[in-house]
């Protein structure tokens, strides 16, 4: 199933899980889908175990929502400063409201948590989230992946084939 023709847009911050970022750029470029790399600077990035620096394409503050058709937002510690970010917290509110996949994986929930998107909503996270989630009002489970209308979620790297499918499935 191609991708040709769809933009996607996945978040970047030094400490993002390397797998968690990386595996989701290439799978979508193989469906050819067009990646673009935000940061929140437009200083490379690295991630937590090593990988980088990591050019970005743009800036957050340089995209909008209407322009992609899904955001992909990688674990890691990299969620803790896109949670601090307006511009990323009002991008993930844009694609949420326009019904557009907000795809989230491990400490990537802490993103829609600030968002103020998850509440009464289902999914899943790595469990040392698990309590914020359900604090924010989410039903969280334990589960690999887990699809509540437009948001993807997954627990950790293990889960990254099926977060993968799903996300591309969302996107065909």
């Amino acid at each position: 199933m191609s991708l040709q023709g769809t933009k996607v847009l996945v978040l970047a911050a030094d400490l993002f899980e390397d797998s968690e970022l990386l595996y989701p750029v290439l799978r979508l470029k193989e469906e050819e889908a067009s990646v673009t790399v935000a940061g929140i600077t437009d200083d490379p990035v690295t991630g937590k175990r090593g990988y980088g620096p990591m050019p970005v394409d743009t800036t957050v503050d340089q995209v909008d929502a209407t322009d992609y058709a899904a955001i992909v937002i990688p674990g890691g510690f990299a969620p803790d400063a896109f949670r601090r970010s307006e511009a990323i917290l009002d991008l993930v509110r844009a694609f949420d409201a326009a019904e557009k996949p907000v795809a989230f994986i491990c400490h990537a929930g802490w993103v829609p948590i600030s968002a103020k998107i998850i509440e009464g909503r289902r999914a899943t996270s790595f469990t040392a989230i698990k309590d914020d989630m359900i604090n924010a009002g989410c039903n969280w489970v334990d589960e690999p992946i887990v699809v509540d209308g437009n948001l993807i979620s997954s627990r950790h790297p293990g889960d990254l084939g099926p977060w993968l499918k799903a996300i591309i499935e969302a996107l065909s």
